[in-house]
């Protein structure tokens, strides 16, 4: 009993111990961000540096505004194309398909997300752009062209999140549906999709975030081009491009600069996630005095 005991206290204070380390961890970097990316802002300004529109680090400009809008119509228009797709696959596998299907597709859409994404980026190096180029116009390279590849690299990570959250939700609220006359569909569309509604939004959520800071893929078929698209077959660069482009070779304010992109990158992830928190609170189905 006494070994009991032990073994579980051990295993408590071990938990609490890796808990406290991760998170001084992450307050360690985030000062280092914050430190190296605070010049920049002392010495340019930060509203001149957030809504400048001119990022010319050899003339002294370091305005990261069109990055910053690029950065949301490429991860927006993924996400336009990507949750309808996953939500309706999210859907067939958990509640339509046999099990003999969904042991085929399951492992087929997780193999998905462990490919890396330079083959990503180089598939659409490959192949999209020609055909972007061939049918749209201009170089190919683009925002359309950068959001198809992200579409394809966020496609694993809602459609799993979304299933679990649907398969999760209780079979009792089925039985009910169904012992009130409902057909299969009206019970996935009024009782299944809304109780699992908070996990769905979680996966957008991680949909979102693996597209806003992408940087391999975006590098190699968005265009790298510093300004605010007219259309979605413009090219445009990312604050994570931007700053895996020029780290390698800035040296004083630019290199403060470059951190301070990554510090509007982390402000811009931080109120998403406050967003996305707020909708899921919102959305959460009271059951029985608690939350599902």
């Amino acid at each position: 009993m006494e070994k009991n005991r032990l073994s579980e206290f051990l295993i408590e204070k071990s938990l609490v111990i890796t808990a406290i380390f991760s998170i001084i961890i992450i307050l360690l970097i985030v000062l280092f961000i914050l430190m190296e990316g605070f010049p920049a802002f002392e010495d340019y300004g930060f509203f001149r540096f957030l809504f400048g529109m001119n990022w010319a680090p050899s003339d002294g400009e370091f305005g990261v505004f069109a990055m910053i809008i690029g950065s949301i119509y490429v991860t927006l228009l993924s996400l336009i194309m990507a949750v309808p797709l996953s939500l309706l696959c999210a859907i067939f596998m958990a509640e339509v398909a046999p099990n003999s299907i969904r042991r085929i597709l399951k492992p087929v859409i997780e193999t998905l997300s462990g490919i890396p994404s330079v083959v990503y980026g180089f598939f659409g190096l490959i192949v999209l752009v020609p055909i972007i180029r061939t049918n749209f116009g201009g170089t190919g390279f683009s925002m359309f062209t950068a959001a198809l590849i992200l579409t394809v690299m966020v496609l694993p990570t809602i459609i799993t999140i979304s299933q679990d959250s649907l398969r999760a939700v209780p079979h009792e609220y089925r039985e009910a549906s169904f012992g009130l006359g409902a057909t299969n569909w009206q019970t996935i569309r009024h009782v299944i999709f809304p109780a699992a509604l908070p996990g769905i939004i979680t996966s957008i959520i991680l949909g979102m975030g693996r597209a806003i800071g992408e940087t391999l893929a975006a590098i190699m078929i968005a265009g790298n081009v510093v300004q605010i698209p007219g259309s979605i077959f413009d090219p445009v660069r990312t604050l994570t491009a931007n700053i895996a482009l020029e780290m390698g070779y800035a040296t004083g304010l630019h290199y403060n600069a470059l951190f301070g992109t990554a510090i509007v990158l982390f402000l811009i992830i931080i109120i998403l996630l406050l967003i996305a928190n707020y909708i899921q609170h919102k959305y959460k189905v009271d059951v029985g005095g608690g939350y599902l």
